[in-house]
């Protein structure tokens, strides 16, 4: 059977439905058929647009990476100076997590339980995030900003973890001790001068071979 193209109205309230019974119920708990009942389809209609349960997953976590990607480049679009943009990326990544509490709870931890996604999904979706952030990186080094002594590929997953991390965090907390605005703001500022260059006279040595 050919799978449906994923542009249909139906396609997205499938995913709309599947995010909200997968973080409410959990992944492995979860039924086709509860997410047929929640999208009010019938469940043969989830098999037209997905072939199984860890497909309808990992096209949550593409369908998001796609939006959160068009959302970032758009935005930074507005922004010439790198350091601005870096605050600007960790800023909407933590936005869009506490604007959208389903699929945040979806991705953080649902995502991580499962093992097909982990050992064989190719996430090109997760490389074009990084990719961004060397692209801010570079920028802030081509115009003397940032170090140029500093490897792209380390710093690119660690800003990520790091956002990834308190967002975790966040998610989990039951009484929130801090907001994400604020939260973003002192990661902005951590990495921010961390990645500028330093003074005359000052020799920072982060290239890692």
């Amino acid at each position: 059977m050919e799978i449906a193209k994923n542009t249909s109205e139906k396609y997205q309230k499938i995913i709309e439905a599947a995010t909200k019974v997968f973080a409410k119920k959990g992944f492995y708990n979860s039924k086709v058929a509860d997410i047929a009942a929640e999208a009010d389809v019938a469940d043969g209609t989830i098999y037209l647009y997905f072939k199984n349960k860890d497909d309808i997953l990992i096209s949550i976590f593409e369908h998001s990476m796609d939006v959160f990607i068009s959302t970032v480049k758009k935005t930074l679009e507005t922004s010439l100076d790198p350091a601005e943009k870096l605050e600007l990326f960790i800023k909407l990544h933590l936005e869009l997590v506490e604007k959208n509490p389903y699929v945040a709870q979806v991705l953080q931890i649902e995502l991580r339980q499962s093992s097909k996604f982990m050992k064989e999904y190719d996430v090109r979706k997760f490389k074009a995030y990084l990719e961004i952030i060397s692209e801010i990186i570079q920028q802030g080094q081509s115009k003397g900003v940032f170090n140029n002594n500093l490897d792209l590929h380390v710093l690119s997953r660690a800003i990520f973890g790091a956002v990834d991390e308190m967002a975790l965090e966040w998610i989990l907390l039951k009484k929130k001790k801090y907001t994400l605005e604020s939260c973003a703001k002192q990661l902005a500022n951590v990495f921010i001068n961390g990645l500028k260059k330093c003074s005359e006279g000052e020799t920072v040595k982060t290239k890692i071979a």
